[in-house]
């Protein structure tokens, strides 16, 4: 692939990530805000130590929560374009709807899901102030694991396909990657940091509505990048086939 190539697919996947982040922003607004509220509200019940405001709770739930979900998603777009620069023509006969689904499917699993199940979100007023750097360094390391993993998954697929066929490698690469994490969920700390009274209910939904973000933005990517990315990449590759044409023509007369 030219760099021509690469540099509007880049600016095509920040494009596509900054649509998906409008969309995860409604979904994080709609059904995020109101269990953070609860949240807070339980902190400011349970505590007798409340600090000045350093910043309004409604900014941090417009202004801010746009700001941040905007540019993570821009980022992770620009990103997940080059990835899919990499993967096309590389992981199958795929065109570029479908590698961008997959690409989409795979920084799902990869960069989210995997880490979430070992360290899933908390709302506030979760987690002690003296170990939120050994948790978010345990939460990035998960994050590199899971990514290593899934590429090494891909690659071990790659190599054992003509042995063994594309359903049958895919499988054994699949299996390999899930025992793989599940050693690493073995020998990574637990984190447990939940106040005894804090209510259910609200933990859960708040697992959930960031669950639900995540998959509205890697969706929305997928969905919107795939169509740019056909866009840019079919005119390309008919105009390359006239021109073999032509020439094969010009040469046979």
């Amino acid at each position: 692939m030219n760099p021509v190539s690469v540099r509007a697919l880049l600016v095509r996947g920040m494009l596509a990530g900054l649509g998906a982040g409008i969309l995860a922003l409604v979904v994080a607004y709609l059904l995020g805000e109101p269990h953070v509220d609860a949240a807070i509200a339980f902190e400011e019940t349970h505590s007798h130590d409340h600090g000045p405001e350093v910043v309004s709770r409604t900014l941090q739930s417009t202004a801010g929560l746009a700001t941040g979900v905007l540019v993570y998603g821009v980022a992770l777009g620009g990103i997940a374009a080059l990835a899919f620069c990499v993967a096309l023509g590389r992981i199958g006969r795929f065109g570029a709807r479908a590698t961008a689904a997959l690409v989409s499917a795979g920084a799902l699993v990869s960069v989210y899901m995997v880490p979430f199940l070992k360290y899933p979100a908390n709302p506030p007023s979760v987690g002690e102030p003296d170990t939120i750097g050994k948790r978010t360094t345990l939460y990035f390391l998960m994050i590199a694991l899971s990514v290593l993993l899934s590429v090494a998954a891909v690659v071990l697929g790659r190599r054992l396909a003509p042995r063994l066929g594309n359903w049958y490698a895919a499988v054994a690469a699949s299996a390999a990657f899930v025992v793989a994490v599940g050693l690493a969920y073995a020998f990574l700390p637990a984190i447990n940091e939940v106040p005894p009274d804090f209510p259910a209910v609200v933990l859960w939904r708040f697992r959930l509505a960031a669950l639900a973000v995540q998959c509205t933005l890697w969706a929305g990517f997928g969905l919107l990048f795939g169509y740019l990315a056909e866009r840019l990449l079919l005119p390309r590759a008919a105009s390359e086939r006239q021109t073999e044409a032509v020439a094969r023509t010009a040469a046979a007369s």
